[in-house]
């Protein structure tokens, strides 16, 4: 992988928003917030005169080459020197950022409510990213490239448009998905199928040690991902971590619905978790479990244990949430299209489609995030004629999975209404929740650049459990806190001795650790594992025989 291949990579890592796991705001929205926004630049001559005057001015100093403009820190669109060394590529650069600086400022002063200006605010970055210099063909990047290759990368690139407007719905490909396969470069950790029901598989690894600890670990990835996220490649599989370390793992993936089971909800996701841990603790002779949940995975996994809480049930000994979001006040960019109307509408139209779309909804999330998920990859595909990086992580982006609608419209009224911040507000398979009676030891890790699952929001949903907490907060985003392997020079993660009621207080008074929080959570969970014992000679039992090799089955199923 080139430098330019890696770059791409590591900024749609950054950005990658599957995990997400309810909705994104309509087209109609978007279109509607830009006609409120003309409306008030008619609305307001004199507010819209002053800044038409202050953007002639500054193409005036601009032009007189006295202009002190420059890109944002951490703007990487023009990094190639011609647009700093050349007087025309120079004046072309501040031109526009001079008029993006104009259109921020008139929405931020203006007498916009502070919801309408917000989604103003959301529309002028859209049409900023998508009119900026570098998406053009006089990006000096492409131009290069073109004489350098003598034309062949305009051909290349206009064979990549061409492709991705057949077969990757118009969007600009973000990986070379040629170069994976599941179950030949990714999710290669070796195990079996141990026990399948209509909603998932359950996939025992083989032991990596002659000795295991006598308590197994369920991992419980989200319904809207492919769960071999946590054994993505050799090097970065959480899965192999553990075996290495002595723990039996045990891991859920989930089945990709389609119409037909469009009525699947939170209750028929638990009861099948149920049906699950009942497996693991009859093949491994344990009492109990530990179990890891991540993101909407931690949603029905808390979902679980609070039915566990109700019926008086121990099956489960501690518990790990990663980047999962309990505690719900959305304050988020999508939640300046998710008025009531809007999300009614997004739930009746998944109900009549019978499932969510995941290719539909990671499209959506894309136009969230355009300079990072769409531009940077339109530069590269189509000016440049590159081909998209081969990155895994992309790969398994891009593995998308459907949403049956009533799984869907319950994470909506999650979003609504919170459900699991109060007791009792939750049914679960005929019991209220109270995620207070849940008084089992747990581990919470939030990601503290993550912009899906805030790290703060993260933080205030441990408080709504009865056991005593860990909290533990890495330096890095919403995929690339799971995927933080202890060779990772650049892991660092924060932990705490109290767990104040402010999470802002919680940073205050935290210790910073050079690595990854994968060791810290490995010596917690062995802690909690019991003690050691021989490894079993075969994976299964004679109830629950080993079947189809890991990864299974179900992760084929598009």
């Amino acid at each position: 992988m080139d430098k330019n291949d890696k770059e791409l990579s590591l900024q749609a890592a950054k950005y990658t928003l599957s995990l997400n796991p309810a909705f994104g705001p309509r087209g109609r929205d978007v279109l509607g917030s830009a006609r409120m926004v003309l409306q008030h630049v008619l609305r307001q001559p004199a507010h819209s005169a002053r800044h038409m005057a202050a953007f002639g001015v500054e193409l005036t100093n601009i032009l007189l080459d006295r202009s002190a403009l420059k890109p944002a820190a951490g703007d990487k669109r023009f990094d190639d020197p011609t647009w700093q060394h050349n007087p025309f590529y120079r004046r072309y650069m501040k031109a526009y950022l001079a008029w993006s600086r104009e259109l921020n400022d008139w929405i931020s002063s203006s007498n916009l409510c502070e919801q309408d200006a917000a989604r103003g605010q959301f529309v002028i970055d859209l049409l900023a990213g998508a009119l900026a210099p570098t998406n053009t063909p006089a990006n000096p990047a492409a131009l290069k490239r073109f004489f350098e290759t003598g034309g062949r990368s305009a051909l290349k690139g206009a064979s990549h448009l061409v492709k991705d407007l057949i077969e990757n719905g118009g969007m600009p490909s973000q990986v070379d998905k040629s170069a994976f396969e599941v179950g030949r470069n990714l999710g290669t950790t070796e195990g079996a199928v141990v026990f399948r029901n209509e909603w998932l598989e359950l996939i025992q690894y083989t032991p990596r040690t002659e000795q295991v600890l006598e308590r197994p670990l369920l991992v419980v990835p989200p319904q809207i991902n492919k769960f071999y996220l946590f054994d993505l490649a050799p090097q970065k599989s959480l899965i192999r971590y553990l075996l290495d370390s002595g723990v039996q793992v045990f891991a859920v993936s989930w089945r990709n619905p389609g119409k037909a089971q469009r009525e699947w909800g939170l209750s028929s996701y638990v009861e099948a978790l149920k049906e699950a841990v009942d497996a693991v603790l009859a093949i491994t002779g344990s009492a109990d479990l530990n179990t890891f949940g991540a993101c909407s995975g931690g949603s029905t996994m808390s979902s679980l244990l609070g039915h566990y809480a109700a019926l008086g049930e121990t099956k489960v000994n501690a518990f790990t949430l990663g980047v999962s979001m309990l505690d719900i006040r959305p304050d988020t960019q999508v939640s300046l299209f998710a008025d009531e109307k809007t999300l009614e509408e997004v739930k009746r139209r998944s109900y009549q489609a019978g499932v969510l779309e995941g290719r539909e909804l990671a499209k959506v999330f894309a136009w969230m995030r355009p300079n990072d998920l769409i531009w940077n990859y339109w530069v590269n595909n189509y000016l440049l004629g590159n081909e998209p990086p081969a990155f895994d992580v992309l790969y398994w982006n891009n593995d998308t999975t459907n949403l049956p609608a009533a799984l869907h419209g319950e994470f909506i009224e999650m979003y609504q209404t919170n459900p699991l911040a109060r007791a009792g507000a939750l049914e679960v398979c005929g019991t209220p929740i109270d995620l207070g009676q849940v008084t089992s030891d747990f581990y919470c890790m939030a990601g503290l650049t993550d912009h899906i699952t805030p790290w703060d929001t993260c933080y205030r949903s441990m408080h709504l459990f009865g056991g005593q907490g860990e909290f533990v907060l890495s330096n890095s985003g919403h995929i690339q806190s799971i995927l933080n392997p202890p060779d990772n020079p650049k892991a660092r993660f924060m932990t705490g001795s109290s767990l104040p009621e402010e999470a802002q207080a919680w940073l205050e008074s935290s210790s910073e650790h050079s690595g990854s929080w994968w060791g810290h959570w490995q010596s917690w969970l062995q802690a909690r594992s019991g003690k050691g014992k021989k490894a079993p000679g075969k994976l299964g039992n004679k109830a629950y025989p080993a079947a189809e090799a890991s990864p299974g089955t179900y992760v084929h199923r598009r």
